[in-house]
């Protein structure tokens, strides 16, 4: 069964629905969620995309992201698709919102309107290796010098809402810079 996913325009208003690999051929906004979750030593928890996803396969990215299904609220959707890519339980708690588009390897694009998601947790992530090559903790810190060396190991979402993250992330738990 191909996956519909939720056309949005850009006050988050659902316009209609279409698969998935035509969307990311035609570039069309539609409603993705990205979720970040640290542990207690405020590290986040990195995924390395495995080799089999479609586009930026290999790249690392924020813990999980996806998209949500038509009638599933969103809370809903990231619960289960962070158990599911990541073999993960947190709770999670919506952040903020933001929108991007960016052409991706063999001509596809992602045109989201991205819901980011923060949690907490020190359970080790049993992810599925279908959707999951590796996983690693990181400070904010370290990450964002990382990607300066090196952009190129990194998915475009993450390298566009990670400034907005470490700003949150130091708000919302007070972590001194």
């Amino acid at each position: 069964m191909k996956e519909l996913l939720i056309l949005v325009d850009e006050n988050d208003q659902e316009i209609g629905e279409m698969e998935k690999l035509s969307v990311h051929r035609k570039g069309l906004l539609h409603r993705a969620f990205s979720i970040f979750i640290f542990n207690s030593n405020n590290e986040l928890l990195l995924q390395q995309r495995a080799h089999e996803k479609y586009h930026s396969a290999g790249l690392w990215s924020n813990t999980c992201c996806s998209h949500s299904i038509t009638g599933e609220p969103m809370d809903k959707s990231v619960a289960r698709r962070l158990q599911q890519e990541m073999g993960l339980e947190a709770k999670t708690q919506f952040q903020f919102k933001f929108l991007y588009h960016t052409h991706l390897e063999n001509g596809l694009q992602e045109h989201e309107l991205d819901h980011v998601y923060f949690g907490r947790t020190d359970d080790k992530p049993k992810p599925h290796s279908n959707e999951v090559m590796s996983w690693k903790y990181i400070s904010l810190e370290k990450l964002m010098q990382e990607i300066s060396m090196n952009p190129e190991n990194y998915t475009a979402w993450l390298k566009i809402c990670l400034p907005e993250v470490d700003r949150q992330f130091k708000e919302k738990f007070k972590v001194s810079q």
